[in-house]
């Protein structure tokens, strides 16, 4: 994604949530999760140019892109703690980007519209706060678009794919496990089988990760483990972006009782534990 580096990385980063595990469990899950996190910044062997991200927690009628200069922090969650509306994640935007993202996208056939006012969610400064706490990266969000459709996600991140080769990092921000009913241990199992087949169809050749990924609602535990699909649809992009390179297997552990995974895409010299 950097320059002389083809990737784009889909990060299942959690959000925050609550759990009825043990502390000392959900300690140990956190760190899991932030020392992956932290890994991410080594991912390519130069700072990329920018980030795009598809996070979870934004949708649109069309593929929308923000387009501001200074994006501001949108602390879309409620009932935590005082500090948790003062963290801070001053990324600058990427207008050039944005435009960027547009003109690929309409070449595709796709409708698109910009957003100049639009945030950060916390599906985006979350995560990335750990994986670049500078905030020296310019970044921008692409937005879902309604209707979910996976398919339609996995042909809006081939149109995406030239920005791999043009200093830009493609992070696709959700969660492989998403029913809120079924953290803390009452989902465990329908997320360790839908992981397990996530796993196999992620990591397989281009043509059959994508038959897969489009009949995800197919697989073992699929509604389950997403009875609505918006934090899946992020890898669909990220996958869809991939063109020919294998995913392989970044993380894998248990997360508020439940069995989550990262998957990236791209050149393994530049890959890390």
């Amino acid at each position: 994604m950097t320059s002389g580096c083809r990737r784009s990385s889909c990060l299942t980063a959690a959000a925050p949530g609550r759990s009825s595990s043990s502390r000392c469990s959900i300690r140990a899950s956190v760190d899991s999760l932030a020392g992956y996190l932290r890994s991410v910044a080594a991912l390519t062997p130069e700072k990329p140019r920018a980030l795009l991200v598809i996070s979870a927690h934004w949708e649109e009628s069309v593929p929308t892109v923000m387009s501001g200069e200074r994006p501001p922090l949108l602390y879309d969650y409620s009932g935590f703690p005082p500090e948790s509306y003062r963290i801070i994640w001053p990324a600058p935007g990427d207008p050039r980007l944005a435009a960027r993202v547009r003109e690929l996208l309409g070449t595709a056939g796709f409708a698109t519209a910009a957003n100049a006012e639009r945030g950060f969610d916390h599906g985006t400064f979350i995560p990335l706060k750990v994986s670049y706490p500078a905030a020296d990266v310019p970044a921008i969000q692409l937005s879902l678009k309604r209707g979910l459709d996976p398919a339609e996600h996995l042909a809006i991140g081939r149109a995406l794919a030239p920005l791999r080769d043009e200093g830009v990092l493609i992070v696709g921000s959700g969660m492989t496990f998403h029913n809120m009913r079924g953290f803390g241990g009452a989902g465990r199992a329908a997320s360790e089988a839908f992981d397990a087949w996530l796993g196999e169809a992620a990591t397989a050749d281009p043509a059959t990760r994508d038959a897969r990924l489009v009949r995800w609602s197919q697989a073992p535990s699929a509604r389950q483990s997403h009875p609505r699909e918006e934090h899946l649809l992020p890898l669909m992009v990220v996958a869809g972006a991939a063109g020919a390179d294998r995913g392989r297997i970044a993380f894998n552990d248990l997360f508020g009782g439940v069995r989550v995974s990262a998957f990236h895409y791209g050149d393994a010299k530049a890959q890390t534990s």
